[in-house]
Protein backbone atom coordinates (compact mmCIF):
# COMPACT_ATOMS: atom_id res chain seq x y z
CA UNK A 1 0.00 0.00 0.00
CA UNK A 2 0.96 3.62 -0.77
CA UNK A 3 1.97 6.06 2.04
CA UNK A 4 2.56 9.63 1.75
CA UNK A 5 4.47 11.29 4.20
CA UNK A 6 5.37 15.06 4.50
CA UNK A 7 9.12 15.28 3.43
CA UNK A 8 11.65 15.30 6.38
CA UNK A 9 12.80 18.97 7.91
CA UNK A 10 9.12 20.15 7.52
CA UNK A 11 8.25 21.20 4.11
CA UNK A 12 4.68 22.18 4.12
CA UNK A 13 2.39 21.15 1.60
CA UNK A 14 5.10 18.33 0.15
CA UNK A 15 3.99 14.95 -0.30
CA UNK A 16 6.92 12.27 -0.59
CA UNK A 17 5.05 9.26 -1.76
CA UNK A 18 6.58 6.02 0.00
CA UNK A 19 5.75 3.20 -2.25
CA UNK A 20 8.06 0.14 -3.50
CA UNK A 21 7.40 0.18 -6.94
CA UNK A 22 8.28 3.59 -6.71
CA UNK A 23 11.56 3.00 -4.96
CA UNK A 24 12.43 -0.15 -7.38
CA UNK A 25 11.70 1.79 -10.21
CA UNK A 26 14.02 5.03 -9.03
CA UNK A 27 16.96 2.94 -8.67
CA UNK A 28 16.74 1.57 -12.32
CA UNK A 29 16.26 4.82 -13.15
CA UNK A 30 19.04 6.50 -11.51
CA UNK A 31 21.47 3.90 -13.39
CA UNK A 32 24.01 5.46 -15.62
CA UNK A 33 23.34 2.66 -18.64
CA UNK A 34 19.49 2.73 -18.26
CA UNK A 35 18.68 3.28 -22.19
CA UNK A 36 16.02 6.13 -23.44
CA UNK A 37 13.79 3.55 -23.87
CA UNK A 38 13.69 1.99 -20.36
CA UNK A 39 13.86 5.54 -19.20
CA UNK A 40 10.55 6.60 -20.45
CA UNK A 41 8.87 3.24 -19.59
CA UNK A 42 10.10 3.82 -15.92
CA UNK A 43 9.07 7.55 -15.58
CA UNK A 44 5.33 6.92 -16.92
CA UNK A 45 5.37 4.41 -14.42
CA UNK A 46 6.38 6.03 -11.84
CA UNK A 47 4.10 8.97 -13.05
CA UNK A 48 1.20 6.50 -12.41
CA UNK A 49 1.56 6.39 -9.02
CA UNK A 50 1.94 10.08 -8.28
CA UNK A 51 -1.18 10.63 -10.39
CA UNK A 52 -3.13 8.24 -8.43
CA UNK A 53 -1.86 9.99 -5.08
CA UNK A 54 -2.35 13.42 -6.11
CA UNK A 55 -6.34 12.76 -7.03
CA UNK A 56 -7.13 10.78 -4.21
CA UNK A 57 -8.99 13.85 -2.44
CA UNK A 58 -10.63 15.12 -5.34
CA UNK A 59 -14.23 15.45 -5.06
CA UNK A 60 -16.87 13.07 -6.81
CA UNK A 61 -20.25 13.01 -7.88
CA UNK A 62 -22.91 10.71 -7.75
CA UNK A 63 -24.09 9.06 -11.63
CA UNK A 64 -26.46 6.23 -12.30
CA UNK A 65 -25.73 3.80 -15.38
CA UNK A 66 -26.81 0.70 -16.80
CA UNK A 67 -24.64 -2.19 -16.67
CA UNK A 68 -24.65 -5.89 -18.34
CA UNK A 69 -27.20 -7.00 -15.47
CA UNK A 70 -28.58 -4.14 -13.67
CA UNK A 71 -28.68 -0.89 -13.63
CA UNK A 72 -26.12 0.86 -10.76
CA UNK A 73 -25.32 3.87 -8.97
CA UNK A 74 -21.53 5.42 -8.76
CA UNK A 75 -19.78 8.41 -8.66
CA UNK A 76 -17.53 10.11 -11.48
CA UNK A 77 -15.11 13.20 -10.78
CA UNK A 78 -16.96 16.23 -10.25
CA UNK A 79 -14.02 18.95 -11.50
CA UNK A 80 -12.66 18.95 -15.02
CA UNK A 81 -8.75 18.24 -14.79
CA UNK A 82 -6.03 19.95 -17.19
CA UNK A 83 -2.58 18.44 -17.32
CA UNK A 84 0.15 20.68 -17.84
CA UNK A 85 3.46 18.77 -18.99
CA UNK A 86 6.52 21.33 -18.98
CA UNK A 87 8.11 20.86 -22.01
CA UNK A 88 10.06 19.01 -22.85
CA UNK A 89 10.73 16.87 -19.87
CA UNK A 90 7.00 16.85 -19.05
CA UNK A 91 6.03 15.03 -21.79
CA UNK A 92 7.18 11.93 -20.32
CA UNK A 93 4.57 12.14 -17.68
CA UNK A 94 1.72 13.21 -19.82
CA UNK A 95 0.48 9.61 -21.20
CA UNK A 96 0.52 8.32 -17.90
CA UNK A 97 -1.42 10.84 -16.64
CA UNK A 98 -4.21 10.55 -19.11
CA UNK A 99 -4.38 6.72 -18.90
CA UNK A 100 -5.98 7.23 -15.47
CA UNK A 101 -7.79 10.93 -15.76
CA UNK A 102 -11.36 11.19 -17.54
CA UNK A 103 -11.37 10.89 -21.15
CA UNK A 104 -12.15 15.08 -20.91
CA UNK A 105 -8.82 15.90 -19.50
CA UNK A 106 -7.32 18.74 -21.00
CA UNK A 107 -3.18 18.75 -22.11
CA UNK A 108 -2.19 22.22 -22.03
CA UNK A 109 1.93 22.40 -22.92
CA UNK A 110 3.74 25.01 -21.54
CA UNK A 111 7.88 25.61 -22.72
CA UNK A 112 10.22 26.67 -19.91
CA UNK A 113 14.37 25.94 -20.05
CA UNK A 114 16.61 26.51 -17.28
CA UNK A 115 19.08 29.16 -19.16
CA UNK A 116 22.89 27.59 -18.39
CA UNK A 117 24.67 30.22 -16.64
CA UNK A 118 22.08 32.21 -14.62
CA UNK A 119 20.00 29.02 -14.09
CA UNK A 120 16.75 31.35 -14.65
CA UNK A 121 13.56 30.08 -15.89
CA UNK A 122 12.66 31.33 -20.12
CA UNK A 123 9.63 31.23 -21.30
CA UNK A 124 9.68 29.90 -24.73
CA UNK A 125 6.13 28.59 -25.60
CA UNK A 126 2.68 28.61 -23.68
CA UNK A 127 -0.71 26.89 -24.86
CA UNK A 128 -2.63 28.60 -22.24
CA UNK A 129 -6.77 29.65 -23.67
CA UNK A 130 -7.32 33.27 -23.07
CA UNK A 131 -9.68 32.06 -19.84
CA UNK A 132 -9.25 28.53 -17.95
CA UNK A 133 -11.43 25.78 -19.38
CA UNK A 134 -10.35 23.26 -16.50
CA UNK A 135 -11.02 23.49 -12.41
CA UNK A 136 -8.00 21.64 -11.45
CA UNK A 137 -4.59 21.88 -13.06
CA UNK A 138 -1.94 18.88 -12.35
CA UNK A 139 1.57 20.28 -13.42
CA UNK A 140 4.07 17.68 -14.75
CA UNK A 141 7.86 17.92 -14.54
CA UNK A 142 10.00 14.83 -13.75
CA UNK A 143 12.55 16.72 -11.50
CA UNK A 144 12.36 20.20 -9.80
CA UNK A 145 16.44 20.90 -9.09
CA UNK A 146 16.67 24.91 -8.50
CA UNK A 147 13.08 25.56 -8.22
CA UNK A 148 13.07 28.14 -10.49
CA UNK A 149 11.08 26.83 -13.42
CA UNK A 150 8.66 25.31 -10.99
CA UNK A 151 8.07 28.69 -9.82
CA UNK A 152 7.55 30.13 -13.19
CA UNK A 153 4.88 27.73 -13.99
CA UNK A 154 3.16 28.24 -11.35
CA UNK A 155 3.00 31.46 -11.75
CA UNK A 156 1.75 31.12 -15.30
CA UNK A 157 -0.89 28.92 -13.85
CA UNK A 158 -2.16 31.82 -11.50
CA UNK A 159 -1.98 34.56 -13.99
CA UNK A 160 -4.14 32.48 -16.01
CA UNK A 161 -6.67 31.93 -13.21
CA UNK A 162 -6.34 29.04 -11.23
CA UNK A 163 -6.23 29.33 -7.25
CA UNK A 164 -3.24 28.07 -5.65
CA UNK A 165 -5.88 25.13 -3.70
CA UNK A 166 -6.07 24.06 -7.12
CA UNK A 167 -2.66 23.96 -8.42
CA UNK A 168 -0.84 20.36 -7.63
CA UNK A 169 2.91 19.78 -8.95
CA UNK A 170 3.50 16.28 -9.57
CA UNK A 171 7.32 15.48 -9.88
CA UNK A 172 9.55 12.07 -10.34
CA UNK A 173 12.48 13.85 -7.92
CA UNK A 174 13.11 16.80 -6.65
CA UNK A 175 16.17 18.61 -4.49
CA UNK A 176 15.59 20.03 -1.06
CA UNK A 177 16.72 23.22 -1.54
CA UNK A 178 14.72 23.72 -5.12
CA UNK A 179 11.34 22.64 -2.56
CA UNK A 180 12.56 24.57 0.17
CA UNK A 181 12.07 27.76 -2.98
CA UNK A 182 8.57 26.45 -4.25
CA UNK A 183 7.30 26.18 -0.81
CA UNK A 184 8.64 29.20 0.41
CA UNK A 185 7.13 30.85 -2.87
CA UNK A 186 3.78 29.14 -2.90
CA UNK A 187 3.00 27.87 0.70
CA UNK A 188 -0.30 26.70 -0.46
CA UNK A 189 1.02 24.52 -3.30
CA UNK A 190 0.22 20.93 -2.91
CA UNK A 191 3.92 18.64 -4.23
CA UNK A 192 3.89 15.35 -5.03
CA UNK A 193 6.80 14.00 -5.25
CA UNK A 194 8.25 10.52 -5.66
CA UNK A 195 11.86 10.95 -3.64
CA UNK A 196 13.97 13.92 -2.13
CA UNK A 197 17.75 13.99 -3.13
CA UNK A 198 19.93 16.50 -0.40
CA UNK A 199 21.51 18.81 -2.25
CA UNK A 200 22.75 20.35 -6.32
CA UNK A 201 26.03 21.25 -7.45
CA UNK A 202 27.86 23.80 -8.77
CA UNK A 203 26.01 23.89 -11.97
CA UNK A 204 22.46 23.31 -10.38
CA UNK A 205 21.90 19.67 -10.77
CA UNK A 206 20.31 17.60 -8.42
CA UNK A 207 22.98 15.27 -6.63
CA UNK A 208 22.86 12.07 -6.72
CA UNK A 209 20.07 13.14 -9.01
CA UNK A 210 18.62 11.47 -12.99
CA UNK A 211 21.08 13.79 -14.74
CA UNK A 212 19.41 15.45 -17.72
CA UNK A 213 15.74 13.80 -17.92
CA UNK A 214 14.78 15.69 -21.06
CA UNK A 215 18.11 14.50 -22.95
CA UNK A 216 17.87 11.37 -21.25
CA UNK A 217 13.71 10.33 -22.49
CA UNK A 218 14.61 11.93 -25.89
CA UNK A 219 18.16 10.48 -26.56
CA UNK A 220 19.85 13.46 -27.13
CA UNK A 221 22.76 13.25 -24.85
Amino acid sequence: MAQSSAAAGVLPGVLEVSHPLIKHHLSNLRLVETSARDVRSLIAQISTLLVAEATKGFATMPVQGQGPLAGFKGESLQERIGVVPILRAGLGMTDAALSLLPDNTSVLHIGLFREKVSLQPVEYYSKLPSKPTVDRVLILDPLVATGGTAVACVRMILDWGIPISKIHFLCVLASRPGLAKLTAVYPGLEIIVGAIDPELNEKGYIVPGLGDTGDRLFDTL
